[in-house]
């Protein structure tokens, strides 16, 4: 597999998942159950990390749309970040 596809452990996103991303890029697929979705890394207007996905639909049929997830935490581990998800922004 691709160091830029990353797999979900869930079916959907949640806050306190983390996710091991690929350090030093901000452009990645994101593995969710059986389907996925683009992932952007973002800063908001005071520098702090977001995370955008896009929609996707889930193993029961459930739509998800597209969700900018604030991140509570990034920790470097060599070349992956460990990003601690917080909520999503309305």
């Amino acid at each position: 597999m691709s160091e830029h596809v990353i797999e979900v452990p869930s079916s959907h996103l949640r806050p306190g998942l983390v996710l091991d991303v690929p350090a030093g890029t901000r452009d990645f697929l994101v593995l969710i159950g059986d389907t996925d979705s683009r992932a952007q890394l973002l800063n908001d207007e005071t520098g702090l990390p977001l995370l955008r996905v896009g929609g996707y639909m889930t193993a029961d049929g459930a739509v998800i749309d597209e969700r900018v997830w604030t991140v509570r935490e990034s920790v470097r581990h060599g070349n992956r970040l460990h990003l601690h998800l917080g909520p999503s922004i309305p």
